[in-house]
């Protein structure tokens, strides 16, 4: 089974500060499967979600995906299978999904 590559579309360039590992970040962030089924939505939640990037607290696809991304930017990120939950079953995610997402960068946080 041949493996497929994260892609990462900008759909606007951003103006601020840049991702670098260790920051903290905010996003919005909509998850579709390659059906159009949507999964999640930072916007249903009411609030951005927010992690430290190049930290493993998120999918790998998340963490390679948004590396040098700038605020004010959107970017969709196509995360294979296995940069995602690979195996691993999530509610409303089956085993083995490649997932679309539609990130909004609001702010980068690096550390000082």
């Amino acid at each position: 089974m041949e493996t497929q590559e994260l892609k990462v579309t900008d759909t606007l360039e951003g103006t601020g500060k840049a991702a670098v590992k260790g920051a903290l970040i905010f996003c919005n962030y909509e998850g579709f499967l390659e059906d159009g089924t949507k999964f999640d939505s930072s916007y249903d939640h009411g609030r951005p979600f927010q992690f430290v990037i190049g930290s493993g607290k998120v999918i790998k696809g998340w963490d390679q995906g948004l590396m040098g991304m700038k605020e004010g930017g959107k970017r969709t990120l196509f995360v294979p299978a296995h940069l995602g939950y690979g195996e691993r079953s999530k509610p409303r995610i089956p085993p083995h999904s490649n997932l679309i997402f539609h990130v909004e960068m609001i702010e980068v946080r690096p550390r000082e």
